[in-house]
């Protein structure tokens, strides 16, 4: 049977104030045409639909309309909660969902209770398992273990063996005569971060080993961390990464959609990698304001993070913004921002000897800003608010 592996949408996501709702809605269009063309037979999910837990009607339209169109290409849809999601409310939908033909997980479940979802493939008629496990929160990790495992847990007992103990609960009716897939969101231990996720939710206290994955899975299709990746485990493990760059310390990553092909008591192959090219590309770049608007024809409709590299001054955003339009981020180049220091003797420590003027002229240096305009305003709004108290 055939499957397409994706994650981390975020849809609604914004990137330096700007919305990005038509680019992901052609990456999702985009995803949609895959899953048809490739004539899969289910569509996996793995967390992170939406970038907030409390996504605009708009984001949820967008979300709606995607995984219908997804269902109408024949596939089965399977999609589970990560932490940017709110898990509660995907499980409300279930049922709602359930009546379109299409499986949402927000919480973990036992097996027998929607923990795991079985179908048969169209393509082949081969039955296939599917163990879902939603993200887990720490302060959700001992209740969610003692309801899908039925066995008392203590409080200190580590993430990444509560996490083990689920997938064992979850994956213990895997037969030898089915494909049996694991979907999860979570951290798995080696794999390296793509350079937009939550930190917090991604540090080592997060960590499961890949030991936890089960040796009898054909596959386990994860989300969370935003880069393309496979990992060394008992069975093949894989992160598809977002199909959209999310930040600029994604920008190096590939954005793709996995198509995998599993069969009962043959090794599961990776058969494509399909590039989803909607998103537009994120870019930093460096120099002067005059070397970087040069090269403004280089750059066309890429979103730009400018590091210049010149003193600061008043106006220079507004500047590199007028004459790159899509730069969404201007900053001075940690290079040109460090503070300049003067030589000669020290002036008094509290000011004492300096007027107003030179303390903030004192202060611009420090900054590494030279900039007249700046300080001829500072000098007339010192002496308007001199003269309101005269």
């Amino acid at each position: 049977m055939k499957f397409l592996h994706t994650s981390d949408w975020h849809i609604g996501k914004v990137l330096k104030g700007h919305n990005r709702l038509d680019e992901q809605r052609a990456v999702l269009r985009e995803i949609v045409r895959v899953a048809r063309d490739h004539r899969v037979d289910a569509v996996l999910v793995a967390g992170d639909l939406y970038e907030s837990s409390a996504p605009s009607a708009q984001a949820q339209q967008l979300l709606v309309q995607t995984l219908l169109a997804l269902r109408r290409t024949g596939a089965e849809v399977i999609a589970i909660a990560g932490n940017h999601d709110h898990a509660a409310t995907f499980d409300a939908y279930r049922p709602l969902m359930a009546s379109a033909g299409i499986t949402l997980a927000g919480t973990a479940r036992p097996a027998a209770d929607g923990g795991v979802v079985e179908f048969t493939a169209r393509s082949t008629g081969e039955p296939v398992a599917v163990a879902l496990l939603p993200f887990l929160a720490r302060r959700h990790a001992v209740r969610a273990a003692q309801l899908v495992t039925e066995t008392p847990r203590e409080a200190a007992t580590g993430y990444g063996r509560l996490v083990r103990d689920l997938l064992a609960a979850l994956t213990a009716g895997f037969r030898d005569d089915t494909v049996n897939l694991v979907m999860a969101h979570l951290t798995a231990a080696g794999g390296k971060l793509g350079g937009g996720e939550r930190s917090a939710q991604s540090v080592l206290e997060y960590w499961v080993p890949t030991s936890a994955f089960p040796p009898d899975a054909h596959y386990v299709a994860l989300g969370h961390l935003h880069r393309r990746q496979s990992l060394p485990a008992p069975c093949p493990v894989h992160y598809c990464g977002s199909p959209i760059t999310l930040d600029f310390g994604e920008e190096n990553d590939s954005t793709v959609v996995l198509v995998v092909e599993a069969e009962v008591g043959t090794p599961t192959r990776v058969t494509a990698e399909v590039p989803i090219g909607s998103g537009r590309r994120l870019r930093t770049v460096r120099g002067t304001v005059d070397e970087v608007t040069q090269r403004a024809e280089e750059f066309g409709d890429d979103y730009l993070r400018v590091l210049l590299c010149e003193p600061a001054r008043a106006g220079l955003r507004q500047d590199v913004q007028r004459l790159l339009p899509n730069a969404l981020e201007v900053r001075i180049d940690p290079g040109f921002a460090a503070p300049v220091h003067t030589t000669g003797p020290s002036p008094p420590a509290d000011g004492a000897d300096r007027s107003p003027a030179e303390l903030f002229h004192a202060y611009c240096i420090a900054r590494g800003i030279a900039d007249e305009r700046v300080e001829a305003l500072f000098t007339r709004l010192h002496d308007q608010a001199t003269a309101m108290h005269a």
